[in-house]
């Protein structure tokens, strides 16, 4: 648990991640860690699951569960949290000349 100075709690997220499946490797060097089903449990009870049991479900999610397709740059804004961020986009939509731009 983290304190601040005064000792009040802070709540956070981590996002741990791993190396990416064959899906995600040619978008990025590393995924988040997604966990199965049957792993959850054994995950959140930190009291029974050793560190080591704890980090063997940290691997790459199967890329045959999983599918990735090309969605419009809103996705680059704060401003956009809704479901047209991930809405396939055509090819005549699509950007050519590889990665954009944050700038």
């Amino acid at each position: 648990m983290w304190r601040k100075p005064d000792g009040k709690k802070v709540e956070s997220f981590t996002i741990i991640t791993t190396e990416p499946n064959e899906l995600v490797r040619p978008i990025h060097k590393r995924m988040p860690v997604i966990l199965q089903p049957k792993d959850e449990e054994q995950w959140l009870d930190a009291s029974r699951t050793s560190f080591a049991k704890a980090r063997s479900v940290l691997k790459p999610y199967p890329e045959e569960q999983m599918d990735a397709h090309d969605v419009s740059t809103i996705v680059n804004s704060t401003k956009y949290d809704g479901p047209e961020c991930i809405q396939p986009i055509s090819d005549d939509e699509t950007p050519r000349a590889g990665q954009l731009s944050l700038l």
